[in-house]
């Protein structure tokens, strides 16, 4: 039991008599949301939507199956996203921002408008993402990490980890 609520293994949750089965993915990495979202689609367990009942939705917000939206999350106006988006607390998605699949926002993520985030995108707690705008929006490329506390002022190709103000890639050093 983990906060009331029993645990087990997911064939044992599969085999439950109940004819319909839900699940909540609250899992921080993308790569790992997928796959488990693919495992409970093979086994006919829905993806269930979970938000917190102060979650502000605006107008002409769109989301995929499997969101969850934590405490104090902000979606304005114009935003397309993606499935199984992860929204923690205190994040906002500002107008006219497009959200791919399996994107997890850390706690106090600050996606500003005309924004386009790939797919496997991670945002640490703190990021801030400037304005694009119509013609040229700010975009997040599929897989890419964007360390907590980081300010992206440009876009960041795919697969590449940012770090810092302004937000530059990561630089490992060799062991050689």
């Amino acid at each position: 039991m983990v906060n009331g609520i029993p645990v087990m293994e997911f064939a044992d949750f599969v085999a439950q008599p109940e004819t319909e089965k839900f699940a909540c993915l609250a899992i921080a990495s993308g790569t790992v949301r997928r796959a488990l979202a693919d495992r409970c689609e093979q086994a006919g367990v829905t993806l269930a939507e979970v938000r917190a009942a102060n979650v502000i939705e605006m107008d002409d917000v769109i989301i995929g199956e499997g969101a969850c939206l934590s405490p104090f999350v902000t979606l304005t106006s114009n935003i397309r996203i993606g499935k199984c988006f992860h929204a923690n607390l205190y994040s906002y998605v500002e107008h006219d921002c497009i959200i791919g699949d399996f994107v997890t926002f850390a706690p106090g993520v600050k996606c500003n408008g005309n924004v386009i985030i790939e797919d496997d995108v991670y945002v640490g707690s703190g990021a801030v993402l400037r304005n694009g705008t119509p013609d040229n929006p700010l975009r997040i490329g599929a897989g890419a990490i964007i360390g907590m506390g980081a300010v992206v002022t440009r876009s960041i190709a795919r697969g590449v980890t940012v770090v810092g103000n302004p937000a530059r890639i990561m630089q490992i050093a060799s062991l050689c």
